[in-house]
């Protein structure tokens, strides 16, 4: 089955015809020579797996059917197509140790993509096996004996050979025979699914979905536009959670009674923090002599999860110890070398670092203070017009469309993305956005919408009809579209079953990354 977007093998009436006649004639030797194909095509990658026992390999199940590669199975033959389409480049013949780099990791990139699209190959293969054999579907005795029969290496002078069929052995005969009645399976799922064809009627509907578009300004209030004021009026209002502190640490994976003979060492003055902290911390500022720089105690939260270990050690005054607390690593103790104080408000730094903290926890803060300026801008359109709120928002006209409903983003139809306001892009995927802009009245300003990190306020100007070059545009693209659509369904749909238990990572790791390292 041809996907689109999935490397397929390829077709079994060229190379896999000539496999066959290799197995026919020798088959250990075609075996043989599969394995050899394999190590030149992936240079010195090839797995460990070869060298000594059974060249196969798993990589999970589908509704517990193996997914297998071993020589001249579906995956291997997959994995073979792909290799050639995919070459590794010639190890350059240099000693610069950059050149040798870029070149492995260029081997162990197409390596993997090699293998992967292999892999989901065979998964997709498997999965609608077993979706027409749930069906009840099974392709007809006389058609795939037809089938078989129609093969080339079965031909002689136009006709079926029965001397070449039976110059195989009974073992090779019944491998086609299933195979070409997994290949008919497959073409009968295939007329099934991505077989039909839409009607005329089916196109005129769909091209109708195409209006009506509508064309807005519209105004926008970036959550970057938050203003310093407000958020030195937020530390204010919450000083001790951006109060600054300079601490040290030691930490200890071990367990806390190290921890705390290392602290009893330090409060008896037998060692210097400096060098408790280098020789026995076991975290990334012990080269620092432990020294964690200035700290707003929010900032702590992820050195110190517990709130209240945290609250003891932020108010720790210049000089004092902090008990053994747990932390992420393992266990660990501070020590204050300030006493808090509160943070600087005309520091730019300082208040870049609380805006994100903001942002990020008190996002609801920021939406509201916007929300609240775009209702203003609002208010003001409605009494003065659209420009002069514009004017006096100190923003310039800008504008979208003209768009139909295009909720997804469906490349059939006038896109968000293809439009110049980047701000508005995010609302294609909104349902909000989308009744927001085509139930608020034409000519008035729109309530406002949040997208992303923006506050936006649409004005729609104009309603207008498709064109009749959209529409027949449309209809002529819509049964592509629908096959494209429903072949990255079906893939979706398989690759993530239910059924299919997935160990790709798992065996591809174990016999080509560990392999690569040694």
């Amino acid at each position: 089955m041809n996907f689109k977007g999935k490397k397929q093998p390829a077709r079994r009436d060229e190379a896999p015809s000539e496999l066959i006649h290799r197995f026919k004639t020798n088959p250990l030797l075609f075996i043989g020579t599969v394995i050899i194909l394999l190590c030149v095509t992936l240079a010195f990658v090839a797995p460990p797996f070869m060298e000594g026992g059974s060249p196969e390999l798993n990589f999970g199940s589908y509704n517990k059917t193996p997914i297998t590669w071993m020589p001249g199975n579906y995956f291997a033959q997959v994995q073979e197509a792909a290799a050639r389409e995919n070459r590794i480049p010639e190890q350059p013949q240099t000693d610069d140790p950059m050149a040798e780099q870029v070149w492995r990791r260029t081997v162990d990139s197409i390596t993997y993509q090699v293998w992967r699209r292999a892999f989901e190959s065979t998964v997709i293969h498997l999965g609608i096996l077993d979706e027409m054999a749930e069906a009840g579907y099974k392709a007809p005795e006389g058609l795939v004996n037809k089938r078989v029969a129609q093969r080339p290496q079965f031909q002689e002078d136009g006709r079926f050979s029965p001397s070449r069929y039976r110059q195989l052995t009974r073992a090779v005969r019944m491998s086609l025979w299933r195979e070409d009645q997994e290949n008919l399976a497959k073409e009968r799922f295939q007329q099934d699914i991505l077989g039909l064809q839409p009607s005329s009627r089916e196109e005129d509907f769909i091209a109708a979905m195409a209006s009506p578009q509508r064309s807005f300004d519209l105004a926008a209030f970036p959550f970057s536009s938050y203003p310093n004021t407000e958020i030195i009026a937020y530390i204010q209002a919450n000083p001790a959670l951006f109060q600054v502190t300079h601490l040290y640490r030691i930490s200890v994976s071990s367990n806390e009674k190290e921890a705390q003979q290392i602290l009893q060492a330090l409060r008896n003055g037998t060692s210097s923090f400096e060098d408790a902290a280098k020789n026995q911390s076991q975290d990334s500022y012990a080269e620092k002599g432990g020294d964690m720089g200035l700290k707003m105690v929010f900032e702590l939260a992820t050195e110190i999860p517990g709130a209240q270990d945290r609250e003891t050690i932020s108010q720790l005054q210049a000089g004092e110890y902090s008990p053994v607390v747990k932390v992420p690593l393992g266990w660990a103790f501070f020590r204050a070398n300030t006493t808090p104080y509160p943070v600087d408000t005309n520091d730019s730094a300082s208040l870049d670092r609380i805006r994100s903290y903001i942002l990020e926890f008190e996002r609801g803060r920021m939406e509201n203070w916007l929300i609240e300026q775009a209702n203003q801008f609002i208010a003001l359109a409605n009494t003065e017009g659209f420009d002069a709120a514009l004017s006096a928002a100190g923003q310039e006209r800008r504008r979208i469309g003209p768009l139909p409903v295009n909720y997804g983003n469906v490349n059939l139809f006038p896109s968000l993305y293809r439009n110049p306001v980047q701000e508005a892009a995010g609302g294609a995927y909104s349902e909000n956005f989308w009744k927001t802009a085509f139930f608020t009245p034409l000519n008035a300003p729109s309530k406002p919408i949040v997208i992303g990190d923006t506050v936006l306020v649409l004005f729609p100007f104009e309603e207008t009809a498709a064109d009749a070059e959209m529409a027949g545009s449309i209809k002529t693209r819509y049964a592509s579209w629908l096959m494209d659509h429903t072949q990255q369904s079906v893939i979706a749909y398989f690759l993530a079953n239910k059924k299919l238990r997935n160990t790709f990572l798992e065996t591809y790791s174990r016999y080509f990354l560990s392999s690569n390292d040694s």
